[in-house]
């Protein structure tokens, strides 16, 4: 189980785009994380006629290292530690840690 997934809010913690707020975007396969609107970089691309693309500066999203990012908390407003605790149904959940109040419903 992950500890953040696609669709989470999250704060930025650390790097240029510190403090900032967005929603996951998607999870790579290798753990990092691209959240909408946070670490845009200017990419430069060729056109290429074969596949459709228009050449140009684009812009688009870069992934994060998970470590850089905190799950939101919108009870305090603030970025929050995350926990794994099992419910007396058997799920595993995600719980924040300052509230213990559970993110998964």
């Amino acid at each position: 189980m992950q500890r953040i997934r696609q669709g989470d809010d999250v704060v930025v913690i650390a790097g240029r785009d510190k403090g900032k707020r967005g929603s996951v975007l998607r999870v790579m396969p290798d753990g990092r994380i691209v959240v909408a609107d946070i670490n845009m970089v200017k990419r430069h691309t060729k056109p290429n006629p074969n596949r459709g693309i228009t050449g140009g500066i684009i812009e688009k999203e870069m992934p994060l290292d998970p470590s850089n990012i905190m799950l939101f908390n919108p009870q305090t407003s603030k970025g929050d530690r995350i926990g794994f605790k099992t419910l007396e149904d058997g799920r595993k959940v995600r719980y924040f840690k300052s509230t213990n109040e559970v993110v998964d419903i």
